[in-house]
């Protein structure tokens, strides 16, 4: 037997991922992980009997329901299922899935909307944190359609502005949660940063690599990845992540000298399949480390001074600007506002199905 579950398919930035509401999964997490991995068809690295797209941007599960938080209107749990492990994985968020939610949960009846646009007030269950995001809805309606363009993304969209909250600390309960602004492992020199996203930020030279290669190329180098992984397991610890071994968090970050007009150029890990774009919430990390002197990210980047700053995050697949105001007084580091511009589009809406024995 098969059971339907209602769920929406929706692009979120430079992600896509299926939409859930609460209700409609397992109250039982361990069943609900089961049913998930089943969506996705995982482990398997086709997903060829699920949803999943076969790479980590596109086998991603936003769950969202109502919130009962004074000020917040809905809360939302990002899951991303592994591609071939059988593991679900809930210890970041994603800003990019991030991006739909609104549109989810005034479809869905959970929000009312306004017009030309609504702010929803989302709380991120993953680390804790608000954002507010803006969905357009002229006459009430949810608008899918604009000129909006982001990199990585075929064409326009309505544009969905993000705004963080104290996102400092999110996950690993500081900015910099090793206490120091640069550590060593391996040899090698890098920064522990969390903006939202645990990031392990490292200059691609140390590798041998020029951090402009292609994501088949860095794929192709399993002595990188070799290093990388031997690294990020360390890192774990020194971050407040404890064993990382089988989490999908810190990001590994390698950074090189802007191409294409930005402040810094980018090679991300998520955490062994390397990212054909980067993760809003680690283009966030990474623009404040851009902005913290002495780190390997400030070294690349130069002199960024100025309250406020937009800042361009080279990707493979072009750049990602983020609007972030900083102040630092010796050594202390004031994160005022982080935000930036995403597009969502929903591709369908109807059930899903799942062998019935693994919602009992």
């Amino acid at each position: 037997m098969q059971k339907a579950i209602p769920c929406v398919m929706m692009r979120g930035g430079t992600s896509k991922g299926a939409y859930f509401l609460k209700s409609d999964l397992p109250a039982d997490e361990t069943a609900r992980d089961q049913v998930l991995l089943e969506v996705m068809g995982s482990p398997d690295d086709r997903q060829i009997d699920g949803l999943g797209g076969a790479n980590p941007l596109t086998s991603k599960v936003a769950i969202i329901s109502k919130s009962d938080q004074a000020g917040v209107d809905i809360d939302y749990l990002f899951a991303q299922v592994v591609v071939d492990e059988p593991v679900v994985g809930y210890g970041q968020n994603c800003g990019n899935i991030l991006a739909g939610v609104g549109q989810f949960a005034i479809e869905k009846g959970l929000v009312e909307a306004g017009d030309p646009t609504t702010d929803i007030t989302v709380h991120m269950v993953n680390s804790g944190d608000n954002a507010v995001v803006t969905v357009a809805t002229p006459g009430g309606e949810v608008a899918y359609e604009g000129d909006a363009a982001i990199d990585g993304v075929p064409g326009t969209a309505a544009p969905v502005p993000l705004n963080f909250l104290d996102t400092a600390g999110a996950i690993c309960g500081a900015l910099l949660p090793s206490g120091n602004i640069v550590d060593e492992i391996d040899g090698v020199k890098l920064t522990c940063i969390d903006n939202g996203m645990p990031v392990v930020a490292l200059r691609a030279s140390d590798f041998g690599v020029e951090g402009t290669e292609t994501v088949e190329q860095l794929e192709a180098n399993e002595e990188l990845k070799s290093r990388l992984e031997s690294i990020r397991l360390q890192a774990g610890p020194l971050m407040n992540l404890g064993d990382v071994t089988d989490k999908t968090v810190p990001k590994m970050t390698l950074l090189s000298k802007p191409r294409s007009g930005g402040v810094i150029s980018t090679r991300s890990f998520i955490p062994h399949r390397c990212h054909s774009t980067i993760g809003v919430f680690a283009a966030v990390s990474v623009a404040t480390a851009c902005l913290i002197p002495g780190t390997p990210a400030a070294d690349i980047a130069g002199n960024l001074s100025g309250a406020g700053t937009r800042l361009l995050i080279e990707h493979p697949s072009g750049g990602m600007e983020v609007d972030i105001e900083i102040e630092i007084n010796g050594e202390d580091i004031n994160l005022k506002r982080s935000g930036f511009l995403r597009t969502a589009r929903k591709l369908y809406e109807g059930s899903v199905f799942v062998s019935d024995q693994k919602e009992n």
